[in-house]
């Protein structure tokens, strides 16, 4: 499996200081060292992991490998003692630690003293994020057992190879009537616990994308502010984000008395839609116009955004909590200068617990990492109705809320259509919100203000203006910092 991922790059062997055992282990399990030379007769190896040095893509990182054919796969003392070096060895070189699992769980023949080589593996584990450093794990048939529940579904990252049996509950002491889907790689990505099922053949590059992405770095720059794009079948703009930028200075706030008159466009607006190329859409002149332009189904959406902005994009599936959302997209990507930035990507639907969840994991594995995080907001609001709740949508939201909050690392936000009250500025930055022509951002959406107001649904234009939700006004107002277009 390490040749799979090396190639013909050198991998180099370690070794822990051997420790003394006794007679068929700690337990005087009969036949236990019996057992142990065949194994290692027949595999080549002393024990069920292999560590040391190597290299996948030209990224140096620790490899530990799993030998399944060795007892299992299984943990016991001498194995906890490979892993808690390998992990020790990734963390005094600084290197990212790259796992090749393939395991059974516990060894029975060493009882306690096995089961709590896991405690051993989880402290080696939280020294490596401490410290900064990522772990990437890729999980085999069968990945099982408390590997799984450390080695495996610990890691920043976890990728499986197709029809792999993955599961806490090995397949002897399940129920016999679960559903073994449940227990597959594709049955755990599709719960949110395997981030993708990845193909052998696939697995090298893969993993050396994720390598760089994920680093270690030195200071990385901010993410910039992606340009604007078209709606659907019309040309790309030539101009970029960060030199077409329309400031506080060149706006002003619609004033709902003079509703579509000249007087509420801003200096520089064109013609009425998004330009062609070479050109810059008009600002909405009312808050209905706004709104009804972040909703237009021609309006590019956060796919668009991030194909624009990263030739690879390495996706971050799933909450680690059992559920998705396939309405907000999160992962890695890398731009076009080889940089790597997180991003955060609202897809224009009402957003769901688990993606705030996925949201929170994703900025605070980018802020553990140093890598800066993009967010593109686009949701009429979060999830409201009885499943959300009782998935814990409130919690969902704060969890969100404090990431970025206590983000180290720059983050920037783009709000590219509807920006929908808290759902929305749960994933937006504090101080570094832009905005697109074709958005607004508002406390709640107008037709929901109108009626906590009271208001008849024809007053709705009016509530919008009130409420100060275009583009241009959210730059007046300190909101957001320009207007890309």
């Amino acid at each position: 499996m390490i040749a799979l991922l090396t190639g013909a790059t050198a991998f180099t062997e370690h070794r822990p200081p051997p420790r003394p055992r006794l007679p068929d282990g700690p337990l005087g399990w009969a036949g236990y060292d019996a057992a142990r030379r065949r194994a290692a007769a027949r595999t080549g190896e002393e024990e069920s992991v292999v560590y040391g040095t190597g290299s996948v893509g030209g990224r140096a990182c620790v490899l530990l490998s799993f030998e399944f054919g060795f007892l299992g796969g299984s943990l016991g003392a001498p194995t906890g003692d490979r892993l808690t070096a390998a992990y020790e060895l990734a963390l005094t070189r600084r290197l990212p630690l790259l796992a090749l699992v393939a395991t059974g769980g516990s060894r029975m023949q060493e009882g306690m003293v096995a089961l709590t080589q896991l405690q051993r593996v989880a402290a080696a584990s939280v020294r490596l994020r401490a410290a900064g450093i990522p772990q990437i794990a890729v999980v085999r048939d069968p990945t099982t057992g408390g590997g799984w529940a450390t080695v495996g579904a610990g890691a920043d990252v976890v990728l499986a190879l197709p029809g792999a049996q993955i599961g806490f509950a090995g397949s002897r002491v399940r129920p016999p009537d679960a559903d073994p889907y449940a227990y597959s790689a594709e049955g755990q990505f599709a719960a949110g616990q395997v981030d993708a099922v990845v193909p052998p053949g696939e697995l090298a590059r893969a993993v050396a994308h994720w390598l760089h992405a994920l680093g270690p770095h030195e200071a990385l720059p901010p993410a910039p502010v992606p340009r604007a794009l078209p709606p659907a079948g019309e040309p790309p703009r030539t101009e970029a984000a960060d030199a077409d930028t329309v400031e506080a200075a060149d706006t002003k706030p619609a004033d709902a008395a003079t509703e579509g008159t000249a007087d509420t466009e801003p200096a520089n607006a064109g013609t009425e839609g998004a330009a062609g190329a070479g050109s810059t859409p008009r600002l909405p002149a009312t808050g209905r116009e706004a709104v009804a332009r972040a909703r237009d189904p021609r309006r590019p959406r956060a796919e668009a955004y991030l194909a624009d902005c990263f030739p690879v994009r390495l996706p971050l599936h799933g909450d680690r909590s059992g559920g998705t959302d396939p309405g907000l997209l999160t992962g890695f990507g890398l731009r076009a200068d080889g940089h790597p930035v997180a991003y955060v990507a609202q897809c224009g639907t009402p957003t769901r617990p688990a993606g705030y969840r996925a949201a929170a994991r994703t900025i605070r594995l980018a802020d553990r990492l140093g890598v800066p995080v993009l967010t593109l907001v686009d949701t009429p609001g979060a999830a409201n109705d009885a499943e959300a709740e009782r998935a814990g949508a409130g919690a969902a939201i704060a969890d969100a809320f404090a990431a970025i909050a206590a983000a180290r690392v720059p983050v920037t936000t783009l709000v590219i259509g509807e920006g929908g009250s808290g759902g929305a500025l749960a994933l937006a930055s504090p101080d570094n919100t832009h905005v697109t022509a074709d958005s607004y951002f508002s406390v709640i959406a107008p037709e929901l203000a109108a009626a906590i107001l009271k208001r008849a649904p024809s007053e709705t234009g009016a509530t919008a203006d009130q409420l100060r939700l275009r583009p241009q006004d959210l730059v007046e107002l300190g909101i957001a910092r320009s207007i890309v277009t």
